[in-house]
Formats: C-alpha cells, sequence, structure tokens
C-alpha cells in the first residue's frame, strides 16, 4: 500500500466491511465498555502495527482511537509501552494517515505463524529518529477495582546530532485493568480516595 504525497489512508477505505463471506472469523471486540466477541474482532492488531510503524515517521494522524477504557491483558511478553494501540469500528472508528511530505511512503505486512509483521519504506531516509515511550506509569486501586495509568511520550531526535529537536505527549491513559490482578507484577497504589476520608 503506497501513500503518495498529499494523500490519506483510510483503513477501512481499504479493508471494507469485515463478513464471513470475506473469510473472517469472530475474534475478541470491546462493545460499551466491555470485552465481547464478533466477526472480524482482533483486526485493531493489525492497525496496532500500521499505528506503531506511523509513529516512527513523518506521517501524520488524522483519525485515531484507542483502547483507553480498558486494559484486557496482563504485560507478559510486551514489546512496546501500554496505550499505543487503536480502536476501529467499520463506518464508525477509523484509522486515517494522511502524507504530508514531499516523498511517498509504503506499508508492507505478512505474517508468519505466530506474528504480524510489518515494514514502512520511503523513498529517503529521514533526518529524523522516533522514540515511543511511557511515563507516570502506575497501577492504582480505586474501590474494588484496579486502574492502570500511564503518558505516551514521543521524542523526535536529529540523526545528526543525536539532540531531542521535539517531545510531545501523544495521550494519557486511564484505564480498568479486566483480569485477575494477581497477574500485575507492579506495586499498585492504594485508593487515594480512602486516605482522603481517613
Amino acid at each position: 500500500m503506497v501513500i503518495r504525497p498529499g494523500e490519506t489512508f483510510s483503513f477501512w477505505q481499504l479493508v471494507g466491511r469485515c463478513t464471513p463471506a470475506k473469510g473472517y472469523r469472530v475474534g475478541l471486540t470491546i462493545n460499551n465498555g466491555r470485552a465481547e466477541s464478533g466477526v472480524g474482532g482482533g483486526l485493531c492488531q493489525f492497525t496496532n502495527l500500521l499505528h506503531w510503524m506511523v509513529l516512527h515517521s513523518e506521517l501524520t494522524i488524522v483519525e485515531h482511537h484507542h483502547h483507553g477504557e480498558l486494559d484486557l491483558f496482563p504485560d507478559f511478553n510486551r514489546q512496546i509501552p501500554f496505550g499505543t494501540g487503536t480502536s476501529i469500528v467499520y463506518n464508525y472508528l477509523d484509522y486515517r494517515v494522511r502524507n504530508d511530505t514531499d516523498q511517498s511512503f509504503q506499508f508492507l505486512v505478512h505474517t508468519t505463524e505466530e506474528h504480524l509483521c510489518g515494514e514502512l519504506r520511503a523513498e529517503r531516509p529521514s533526518s529524523s529518529k522516533f522514540h515511543i515511550r511511557e511515563e507516570d506509569a502506575y497501577f492504582q486501586e480505586a474501590g474494588s477495582q484496579v486502574y492502570r495509568h500511564n503518558r505516551i511520550i514521543r521524542l523526535t531526535r536529529d540523526k545528526r546530532t543525536g539532540n531531542i529537536i521535539d517531545s510531545k505527549e501523544i495521550l494519557e491513559n486511564y484505564a480498568l485493568v479486566n483480569y485477575d490482578r494477581a497477574l500485575i507484577t507492579s506495586d499498585i497504589r492504594p485508593d487515594e480516595r480512602a486516605a482522603v476520608e481517613s
């Protein structure tokens, strides 16, 4: 998939409606703040990969939604910071990216037995390097529930000097943990409301 200068890539325009006739199967979805199942469920992992590549480029994100209200999986073998994913719903929540540069970019994706793999190519090397990191990360009790908090920061470095030329907070997450708290390997902060009331 090539995105030329001035073009906007739309995930749903490319993929269309997910139906069993097209080969889509039932998988995990999020509906009204709850984990459920539906045809094409899990497809957000594809847009997660595209989004991760775009965050490391000069492409401009024009529409992005994320699963900010739920933390569905514990951090077993987590490779990227929590909260950098995407949420997509056909004909409602899209993932769109615009090319405001003077060169074309190309998404290349393939699968292995276990992984979805991707590559973002450009006509010329960038003069900048991008780093995505998490800050202010913690788990916190709120009544009988546990929430996860973090901030996602994107740093832009000049490749020639190594200097940081831009630092931007992409988003802040505060998500309900949706798995057994025994699987949380970090400390859990006490409920702040309980401390204020006592």
